[in-house]
């Protein structure tokens, strides 16, 4: 009774160990799937620590919190749109081309639009009339 015990416990981790084997075999070559590693995160603006943050941390961070970047989300467009407002009505400097299109590039990837967040701005057409508005005094 003991000896055909001995012998099955024997067996199946031999049938387990064959199990094993073939399928590791089955899988050696497959490559394991890449996934993409996170940009560590500066501690002290919270941008993601990639490309060309340096240079958005250097122009962006003069005028207001970097967390005024990070929480925005949009497209290269949109961040465009955001620059030239900041230009018309906040005094932000004229950037040389090479340098606004490195940090739209930066800002369009590591903040790009995300349905779960902000909604779209609201069309100019659409704004109701500003009642402090000088424009109509004329």
């Amino acid at each position: 009774m003991r000896l055909a015990l001995t012998t099955s416990l024997i067996l199946a981790l031999v049938l387990a160990a064959c199990t094993k084997e073939q399928a590791t075999d089955a899988t050696a070559g497959v490559p394991e799937p890449a996934v993409a590693a996170e940009a560590a995160i500066d501690p002290v603006t919270g941008f993601k620590m990639t490309g060309d943050w340096e240079l958005v941390r250097g122009n962006c961070t003069g005028c207001h919190s970097a967390k005024l970047v990070t929480q925005q989300r949009g497209t290269a467009q949109q961040w465009l749109t955001m620059i030239r407002w900041m230009q018309k009505t906040q005094n932000l400097w004229q950037f040389d081309p090479g340098t606004e299109e490195r940090i739209i590039a930066y800002l369009a990837e590591n903040y790009p639009p995300d349905a779960a967040r902000r909604r779209a701005a609201i069309p100019p057409n659409l704004m109701p009339a500003n009642p402090y508005s000088t424009a109509s005094l004329d």
